[in-house]
């Protein structure tokens, strides 16, 4: 388990990262890679068929999630009262349970932005669904 899956390009390793999230999260439902500097889903997996457009708007989510205009507000002031310079975002992980579903956004730590988002029934160990996506997420460095 310790060793680092290895993928010729950029597609591949997000095609295998949503893959490697598909299967290893548990109750996993589904997974999905967003770029959040282009505002897409670049890959996704589901055992469910959805229409498109609901695809398309789970990418504007993520992105209003982590960095919608009052998100990067709140880290502005936060990084001027802490003196702080750099680009990293303060939100990286973020948990949404909906009526039916768990959902876990996930911050690339190489990537700051890309995301990985997870999707599982709502019975889902909340401690064994960030345990095991932390432990994909950390495999791959795209």
């Amino acid at each position: 388990m310790g060793t680092k899956r290895m993928t010729t390009g950029f597609s591949d390793q997000v095609m295998s990262l949503v893959k490697a999230l598909r299967t290893d999260a548990p109750e996993c439902v589904a997974s999905g890679v967003v770029d959040m500097a282009t505002g897409m889903l670049l890959s996704y997996e589901t055992v469910d068929n959805h229409p498109p457009e609901v695809l398309d708007l789970l990418a504007g989510a993520t992105l209003d999630l982590f960095q919608g205009r009052t998100v990067v507000m709140i880290e502005d002031v936060f990084k001027e009262r802490r003196g702080v310079q750099s680009d990293q975002h303060f939100f990286q992980e973020i948990l949404v349970n909906s009526e039916n579903l768990t959902h876990l956004f996930v911050r690339l730590n190489e990537q700051q932005d890309v995301v990985a988002v997870v999707v599982c029934r709502k019975a889902v160990n909340v401690g064994m669904l960030f345990a095991q996506v932390r432990r994909v997420v950390k495999e791959y460095s795209l």
